[in-house]
């Protein structure tokens, strides 16, 4: 299981798609949405590694925390 402060994207984007969450590409960032969660969108930029503090927003929106 992924830690909640895991900052690495690409781990973050497969958990979330692995999770049902489904990935729209924006400008800078990744917009996923999932029908098990109406009305919560999550941002993910699309850098190699996020900050902990947007991992950690991820993961609260995710629900993992």
């Amino acid at each position: 299981m992924m830690r909640a402060s895991e900052t690495n994207r690409a781990k973050i984007v497969r958990r979330l798609e692995a999770e049902g969450w489904v990935g729209k590409a924006g400008g800078q960032h990744d917009v996923f949405k999932s029908p098990a969660h109406p009305g919560v969108t999550i941002a993910v930029p699309r850098h190699r590694s996020v900050s902990p503090g947007v991992a950690r927003d991820v993961a609260k929106r995710a629900g993992w925390i």
